[in-house]
């Protein structure tokens, strides 16, 4: 189904195992290629749950918007580490600028936000970090999944299906902005 798309899981120290290795494998299994793209703070990182340790195939500062078709960023401590590199950032704007597909789960916008894509975005989250996302010009909602564009926003682990789902429906359509 998602035979020669290209799908960037950024990572960094602390995110949540489960929503990083689940969409993985989900996006795996439709046929995507993935690359873990990290900060580069190392050369591995480490999940919340301690049960995965991943490596990162490249860097943000070296992959190209270009190379790929959608972000996917999981939550956990991660979004928080990950919003202090530029990096990050620069990699997470010039997707949305491009119309990639952007995908983020439970603490995940949080980076959305530090890249200033936010704003009159309809969004969900972990609902801690809700009134945050808030203060950045998004609509908060609490649902399971939430599509805005080619903005797709999830929850929690226990969204981790739906989410996935979300994000292969989205690629297999092709081209990701509905403007």
């Amino acid at each position: 189904m998602l035979g020669g798309k290209r799908i960037a899981i950024l990572v960094e120290e602390g995110f949540e195992d489960s929503e990083l290795v689940e969409p993985m494998r989900a996006l795996k299994d439709a046929g995507a290629k993935v690359i873990i793209v990290g900060s580069g703070s190392q050369q591995s990182y480490r999940g919340k749950r301690k049960r995965v340790r991943i490596r990162a195939d490249v860097t943000a500062a070296d992959i190209e918007v270009e190379d790929i078709d959608a972000v996917v960023i999981p939550g956990g401590n991660a979004p928080a580490h990950m919003r202090q590199h530029q990096s990050m950032l620069d990699l997470v704007h010039d997707a949305n600028h491009s119309g990639k597909l952007l995908a983020a789960i439970c603490h995940g916008p949080q980076l959305l936000a530090s890249a200033g894509i936010l704003r009159g975005r309809t969004i969900t989250s972990w609902p801690s970090i809700a009134d945050e996302l808030k203060s950045y010009g998004a609509e908060w909602c609490d649902e399971p999944v939430i599509r805005d564009d080619n903005l797709i926003t999830s929850r929690k682990p226990a969204d981790i299906p739906k989410f996935s789902m979300a994000i292969i429906e989205a690629l297999g359509q092709g081209n990701t902005r509905t403007m």
